[in-house]
């Protein structure tokens, strides 16, 4: 294979999570993509510039997103000049999402690859992300292949690669996935060095990922047919509600990469984090001399090791330590950060109340 040569990347933005974890911020009408949660843009537009351009061997096409239709206008604010944006009449997770982000590349741009990526992602490291893509894109042909983001702890949140034989300098087949594990487990894991966390992007081949779906047909053939029956007007595409409700939700590890013999992985530092929870932006924010990582109106006296934030309140605090604080004018939430996975269930009792 000659890595030399240009490879033309078309970016599909996967713009459908709730990120009920990262509640009062974090809305069904606006959710966690839309903040500035990780930088000063949005993640969505974060996201999208660093998929953009002519980089080295890697030339990105305009991006496509795939959202729900109440989220049009934020999208089009934060992505500048999408070639399509596909609009999802209901959730039916990541396989479905993938089958149709690849049959609209093919109409797109023949000939390019996809690279498929959550809007929601976090990466501090573009330059190794890019080399990473550079790396895997001769083999992209021949196989999906997805992104492993070399572990730094045992976490059990993630799933985890197991990698196979190496196919070329950092490029390895894929051996297996492994669903979340337990403490236990995951320091297994890390202690071989085998394996690496899914951080769920792929870049492929768009006929090479349709045929892949052979094991998982059903959910490729009504994907289709909500694409060929959907209404269009200029970029936008609004997938058949009728046909679009009818495809069986489910994830794409499950759906193909989990039965394919074409994958490879692409173990990487990259800087990444999948930002699920508030103890996570505290862990990934910049923090002041007693630990406290802070946005919008705050005030701390004696206080440590917190993530504050003030959307639009001030928040005022004392003597207290590892609490996330989160005020909106919809909401406060206060919770000691070891249970920042609780935040979910306070938005869905909040929302009964």
């Amino acid at each position: 294979m000659n890595a030399a040569m240009k490879h033309r990347i078309i970016p599909a933005i996967m713009s459908g999570g709730a990120g009920s974890r990262l509640w009062p911020a974090s809305t069904e009408a606006r959710p966690k993509q839309f903040h500035a949660l990780g930088g000063a843009r949005t993640m969505i537009a974060e996201t999208a510039a660093r998929v953009s351009g002519e980089i080295g061997v890697l030339s990105f096409a305009a991006p496509i997103v795939l959202c729900n239709e109440s989220h049009a206008e934020l999208v089009r604010a934060n992505v500048s000049n999408p070639a399509a944006i596909v609009f999802e009449p209901a959730p039916r997770n990541t396989a479905a999402v993938g089958a149709i982000a690849a049959a609209v590349s093919a109409e797109i741009e023949p000939g390019a690859l996809v690279l498929l990526l959550p809007a929601d992602h976090i990466i501090t490291d573009v330059d190794a992300f890019h080399a990473a893509i550079a790396r895997a894109a001769p083999f992209a042909r021949e196989r999906i292949v997805t992104f492993g983001i070399d572990p730094d702890r045992p976490a059990t949140g993630y799933g985890y690669i197991k990698r196979g034989a190496e196919l070329a300098e950092g490029v390895f087949a894929l051996d297996s996935f492994r669903e979340k594990p337990n403490s236990d487990t995951a320091r297994a894991y890390l202690a071989t060095g085998e394996y690496s966390w899914n951080s769920g992007m792929f870049l492929f081949d768009p006929a090479l990922m349709l045929r892949e779906f052979e094991a998982s047909a059903d959910i490729r053939d009504a994907a289709l047919a909500s694409l060929k029956a959907a209404r269009r007007a200029g970029v936008n595409i609004h997938l058949d509600a009728d046909l679009f409700k009818k495809v069986r939700s489910e994830p794409l590890d499950i759906a193909v990469m989990e039965k394919t013999k074409h994958a490879a992985v692409a173990p990487c530092e990259i800087g990444w984090a999948d930002v699920g929870a508030w103890d996570e932006i505290w862990r990934l924010a910049p923090k002041d001399e007693a630990g406290n990582a802070t946005h919008g109106a705050v005030v701390a006296l004696d206080a440590a090791n917190n993530l504050l934030r003030g959307d639009g309140v001030k928040v005022c605090v004392a003597g207290v330590s590892d609490l996330i604080v989160v005020a909106t004018p919809e909401a406060v939430i206060i919770v000691p950060k070891d249970r920042a996975q609780d935040v979910k269930t306070l938005r869905d009792l909040a929302l009964k109340a």
